[in-house]
C-alpha cells in the first residue's frame, strides 16, 4: 500500500510529537530528582522514602531512553515503578505505626500480584519473541 503525502506528514507530525513528549518528561523527571537532592542536602539525611523516590526516577528515566532508542515502551519498567511506589507507600504505613494492617496487606498483596505479573512478562519475552531485532528479552 503506497502511503499518501497527507500520511507521511501524520508520520512525522506523530514522530514529533513523541520525541517532545519524551524530552519534556525527560527534563521533568531531572529537575524532580535535582529538586529531591537539593532537599537530601538541605536535611543532611536520606531516609529510605527519599532512596525509594529516586529509584522511581531512574526507572522513568530508563523508560524514556529505551523509548527514544527503540520507539517502544517496556512495560515491565512500568511494573518496576509501580512496586517501587507501593513499597514506599507501605514503608510510609508502618512508619506511622497507627495500625493499618488490612491496607499494608493489600499493598502486599498487590506487590505480590505486579512481581508475578513481571516473570509472566519476561517469560512471554523471552519464550514468544516477535522477531524484532530491537526487542528487549531481559
Amino acid at each position: 500500500m503506497k502511503m499518501t503525502e497527507i500520511d507521511r506528514m501524520g508520520a512525522m507530525g506523530v514522530g514529533i510529537f513523541h520525541r517532545v513528549a519524551l524530552f519534556g518528561i525527560g527534563a521533568a523527571t531531572i529537575w524532580a530528582a535535582a529538586i529531591t537532592f537539593v532537599g537530601l542536602f538541605a536535611k543532611q539525611h536520606a531516609s529510605i522514602q527519599d532512596l525509594l523516590l529516586l529509584f522511581i526516577y531512574l526507572e522513568i528515566g530508563a523508560m524514556v531512553g529505551i523509548y527514544f532508542s527503540t520507539n517502544h515502551m517496556p512495560v515491565r519498567f512500568l511494573m518496576y515503578i509501580a512496586i517501587t511506589a507501593l513499597t514506599r507507600h507501605m514503608i510510609d504505613l508502618i512508619s506511622m505505626g497507627h495500625g493499618q494492617v488490612y491496607e499494608v496487606m493489600a499493598l502486599g498483596g498487590t506487590t505480590l500480584i505486579l512481581s508475578l505479573s513481571i516473570l509472566i512478562v519476561r517469560y512471554a519475552s523471552y519464550r514468544f519473541r516477535s522477531g524484532r531485532p530491537d526487542e528487549d528479552v531481559s
